[in-house]
């Protein structure tokens, strides 16, 4: 295994999902290189159990490595000297789908906290939501969904460098949250196509 502080906090982020019994979406994880830029990216994405496919509510999840960090990373690996500290970028994309009607953003925001918990030092910031409309071919069908995203950036220090294990405490409290706030946009009263009957998946 890959011994990194990256591939550390993705292992760390896993385990607070599987704790909050959060369920992985299939085929929906993804690890990849900016073969330009250098950054690497992971993505996945989480739902409630017993929702179906695609779920009702789902959070996406998308953490990124810059090379920037690398640089600084492999500057503290090889002289132990921690100069500027690496981060890693974070965004959280909470989607309700499959709706029947056009959605009211202020009744979804109602219901969903302006920041997350403490990551670290920060916390992730909730930025205003994205409705889409999705028509079928022949445009005789058509379903909303709405998206809400959170950002930030999660700085790790030289002792979590030094002790992977404090990426477990920092991350701990992202699953019991992402799936707290997923039940609250579930429990919203919005009518949603039946899973499987979907007409335009």
């Amino acid at each position: 295994m890959l011994d990194h502080v990256f591939t550390d906090a993705i292992g760390a982020l896993r385990d607070a999902f599987e704790i909050a019994l959060l369920e992985r979406q299939a085929f929906e994880e993804h690890f990849q290189t900016d073969v330009l830029l250098g950054d690497l990216t992971w993505q996945t994405s989480y739902g409630l159990p017993g929702e179906g496919l695609p779920p009702r509510v789902q959070a996406d999840i998308t953490c990124i490595w810059p090379t920037w960090s690398q640089t600084a990373y492999r500057s503290w690996y090889v002289d132990e000297e921690l100069g500027e500290s690496p981060t890693i970028e974070i965004d959280i994309v909470l989607r309700l789908q499959r709706l029947v009607d056009p959605p009211d953003p202020s009744q979804v925001l109602a219901v969903l906290p302006a920041h997350s918990p403490r990551i670290g030092r920060d916390r992730l910031v909730r930025i205003g939501p994205t409705v889409e409309s999705i028509h079928s071919d022949d445009l005789t069908e058509c379903e909303y969904a709405i998206e809400i995203s959170y950002e930030g950036v999660y700085e790790i220090d030289e002792a979590c460098l030094a002790d992977g294990s404090a990426l477990d405490q920092h991350f701990g409290s992202l699953g019991g949250w992402i799936a707290s706030t997923l039940v609250k946009a579930g429990d919203l009263d919005l009518a949603h196509v039946p899973a499987g009957d979907d007409p335009l998946s």
